[in-house]
């Protein structure tokens, strides 16, 4: 098979060298995740002087406007049909999009005000929303079987571990070589830049892509999105996608400020704490695959996000200033998150089967696009709920400020509280699912026969 040439499916388990291929952008996606959500808020906020509210707000604003962005993206998607194939071309569409987002912000200069930060905020998802969905419907075309898609998304979300880890060396080395905080975010930034375009490149040549039949006609139906957002397991994956990003979103969004004003940590040392947090998630994709496999997706995810809050309602008991005690939590929340992330994504694939044999269409793309619009409001809203709520508790968060017993304990609360309520509430979306392995098998038969025996 040469590198660009397309399979009729894959029937069995894919090859390692395929699936690493296919995981390739999800590095950057790692990268991007830790660098926005950890770093890129504090630095607008602590080294530019932008106000908490004012962040806040723009985030909030650019979510309005993004609200119908992964919807026409997913129709564009699902209609696509070139020679250099679906899923290639928007991966290699996104890369460019992005890398100007990320040297607008990252590289911003001193004076920017909420428009700025709104325009190339936009240009961000946009970018960020082509990556997602091509990676997400094109692993859930490589593989059409119920266990293997919890590996195929296990690459994945490996992928996006090691591209956290990487991009948290950044601050640490930087902090060696004697530079200021700003300056590793900002090297943070370049990194991304560079990378993007190679791991778009390689996931394109080596990454083999099967197109079902259903590139009719180019005209976006919003009405097709609306029935899609009414099925029942849609909904439900829905809320748990949204629930599921709020909670360590909020905790992200409040991550450096928590450290090192609650805790006592170096921006350094809060990196190398979320090293811990990304290295042991490593762990957790592997453990949480075989599973899945045992006890079903759904009773994993419900088992993880317990985990997870357990974990972290751990984190008021640290010690101030102690990094190996607050290892052994973020260790844990570590290996969790990483699990019920992969099973959302593998249980999102499984539904688009059941779609298409429903609808006789292809929404593989337009149904991800549903649960990236989830996880886009549910971001927005940490910030523009929890960055609020410290100005309410009195919380500065300048470069040097000093911030009262009572704001610190402000910070505290809403830093625990949050993600412990959204994390559990993710994991109740999906009691009594029945879409199981055995129901899977009976869509996919269905399916085989429609398709005239082939995948």
């Amino acid at each position: 098979m040469t590198p660009l040439s397309r399979t009729d499916g894959t029937k069995g388990r894919l090859p390692s060298r395929t699936l690493l291929a296919y995981a390739a952008p999800g590095l950057t996606q790692g990268m991007l995740s830790i660098a926005t959500t950890i770093y890129l808020l504090p630095f607008l906020a602590s080294h530019l002087g932008v106000g908490l509210t004012a962040i806040g707000g723009a985030f909030f604003t650019v979510r309005l406007i993004d609200v119908g962005v992964d919807p026409v993206l997913g129709q564009l998607m699902d209609r696509t049909r070139t020679p250099l194939g679906r899923y290639r071309l928007w991966t290699l569409i996104g890369a460019p999009v992005l890398m100007l987002a990320l040297y607008r912000l990252f590289m911003a200069p001193r004076g920017i005000d909420q428009a700025y930060i709104v325009v190339w905020v936009l240009v961000l998802y946009v970018g960020t929303s082509i990556n997602i969905l091509a990676q997400n419907a094109w692993g859930a075309t490589l593989a059409p079987d119920y266990h293997e898609r919890s590996r195929v998304f296990g690459y994945a979300n490996i992928a996006q571990v090691v591209g956290s880890v990487v991009i948290l060396a950044a601050p640490i080395m930087v902090s060696r070589m004697g530079k200021s905080d700003a300056w590793a975010v900002q090297s943070m930034g370049w990194l991304i830049i560079v990378t993007t375009p190679i791991l778009a490149v390689v996931a394109a040549c080596f990454t083999p892509e099967h197109i079902r039949s259903n590139a009719r006609s180019p005209r976006i139906d919003f009405r097709e999105y609306w029935v899609l957002v009414a099925k029942p397991d849609l909904v439900r994956l829905f809320l748990a996608q949204a629930a599921l990003t709020l909670g360590p979103g909020w905790m992200g969004a409040l991550f450096v400020f928590f450290f090192r004003d609650a805790m006592g940590f170096t921006v350094a040392q809060a990196s190398l704490l979320l090293g811990v947090y990304g290295v042991i998630g490593l762990v957790g994709v592997p453990l949480t695959v075989p599973a899945a496999g045992r006890f079903g997706k759904h009773r994993t995810l419900m088992f993880t996000t317990t985990a997870y809050s357990l974990g972290l309602c751990t984190v008021a008991l640290i010690p101030r200033g102690s990094v190996a005690m607050a290892m052994i939590p973020f260790a844990w929340c570590g290996a969790m998150a990483a699990g019920f992330n992969l099973m959302v994504q593998a249980m999102t694939a499984d539904v688009a089967d059941e779609v298409r044999l429903e609808q006789g269409k292809e929404r593989t793309s337009l149904i991800y696009a549903v649960n990236a619009l989830a996880a886009k409001v549910a971001y927005a809203v940490s910030i523009i709920v929890a960055y609020p709520l410290l100005k309410a508790f009195g919380y500065n968060p300048a470069e040097g400020a000093v911030n009262t017993a009572s704001a610190i304990h402000g910070l505290t609360l809403t830093f625990i509280v949050g993600p412990i309520v959204f994390v559990m509430l993710g994991g109740a979306c999906v009691v009594g699912w029945n879409l199981t392995a055995e129901r899977h098998a009976d869509i996919r038969r269905r399916l085989e026969a429609m398709d005239g025996g082939t995948l």
